[in-house]
C-alpha cells in the first residue's frame, strides 16, 4: 500500500500455454516487476536499467533518432541496395523512378514515405532481405497462401511494422513504460541484433495474421493490433531468455541460417 492509499500489484511473466490460447491472465514464475497502482486502477510500472541495459538501449535510440534524408549518400545507397536485394534481377532507374511502386511505396519517391519510421525502418527492412532473403521474397511478392485482391504494401507495411515497434517497448523513453518492454531491453542486452530480429518476426506474423483473417486493405489497422497483441504475449512467455526462443520465431526458421 502507498501513501495514495493505492495498492502494490505484481506483473508477472505468462506461459507458454497462454499464448497459445490467448489468455489475458498473468501467470507463471519469472521475470516480475512491482507497479504502484492507485485507487483508480492506474498502473505505473518503475523499472531500474542495468549499465549495459541503458547502453543498449541508448545505441538503439539513436538509430532510431536518425531521419531519413535522400540528400544524403548512405541514405541513397542504402535505398539501392534494398532494390537490389529486392529485384536483383532489374534495374534500377533512380532514386525518383516509377519501378518503387513494385515494392510497395506509394509513389515514386520512397523518401516521402519514411516519415513515421525514420531510416532505422529501411535499416530493418535490409536486415530481413539478407537474413531471411527467402522469407522476405515470399513476403515482397505475396507468395504464400490465398492472397485479398486489395493486399497490404509490402515497403509502407515494413514502416509501419517499425513505427509500432517503437511504440510497443516505449523505445523513446528514457527507461521503459511497461514489462514488455523491459523484458525487450534483456532480449537487446544479449543481442544487439534483438529489435531487427524482432521486426522480422513481426513482419511474417502479420502477414500470417493477414491470411488467417481473410483480410484486405481497409482492415490493415485491425491486423496490426492483431500482430501487436501477439507479440506481447510471446515476450511475455515464461523461460523465454531470447528473441530466438519466441513462438513466432519457427515462422522464420525454414531457412537456413
Amino acid at each position: 500500500m502507498d501513501d495514495r492509499g493505492g495498492s502494490f500489484v505484481a506483473v508477472r511473466r505468462i506461459s507458454q500455454a497462454e499464448v497459445v490460447a490467448g489468455s489475458a491472465a498473468w501467470l507463471g514464475r519469472g521475470l516480475s516487476c512491482v507497479c504502484v497502482q492507485g485507487s483508480h486502477g492506474d498502473a505505473r510500472p518503475s523499472f531500474d536499467l542495468t549499465p549495459a541495459q541503458e547502453e543498449c538501449l541508448q545505441r538503439l535510440q539513436s538509430r532510431i533518432d536518425v531521419a531519413f534524408d535522400s540528400s544524403i549518400p548512405q541514405h541513397q545507397e542504402a535505398l539501392k541496395d534494398l532494390w537490389k536485394l529486392s529485384f536483383p534481377e532489374e534495374e534500377l532507374h533512380g532514386i525518383v523512378s516509377e519501378q518503387w511502386k513494385e515494392m510497395g511505396w506509394q509513389g515514386k519517391d520512397p523518401s516521402t514515405d519514411f516519415r513515421g519510421g525514420g531510416f532505422v525502418s529501411l535499416e530493418n527492412l535490409l536486415y530481413f532481405a539478407k537474413r531471411f532473403p527467402k522469407c522476405f521474397q515470399d513476403l515482397l511478392r505475396k507468395q504464400v497462401g490465398v492472397r485479398s485482391v486489395w493486399e497490404y504494401p509490402f515497403a509502407v507495411a515494413g514502416i509501419n511494422i517499425t513505427f509500432m515497434l517503437i511504440q510497443m517497448l516505449g523505445l523513446e523513453a528514457a527507461k521503459p513504460r511497461s514489462i514488455v518492454g523491459e523484458t525487450f531491453l534483456r532480449f537487446l542486452s544479449v543481442n544487439e541484433s534483438a529489435f531487427d530480429l524482432l521486426y522480422c518476426i513481426a513482419f511474417k506474423l502479420m502477414d500470417q495474421q493477414w491470411l488467417s483473417m481473410r483480410a484486405s486493405y481497409m482492415e490493415f489497422n485491425t491486423v496490426m493490433k492483431s500482430t501487436r497483441r501477439q507479440l506481447e504475449r510471446e515476450i511475455m512467455v515464461e523461460h523465454i531468455r531470447g528473441i530466438e526462443d519466441m513462438p513466432s520465431y519457427s515462422l522464420l526458421s525454414y531457412e537456413t541460417l
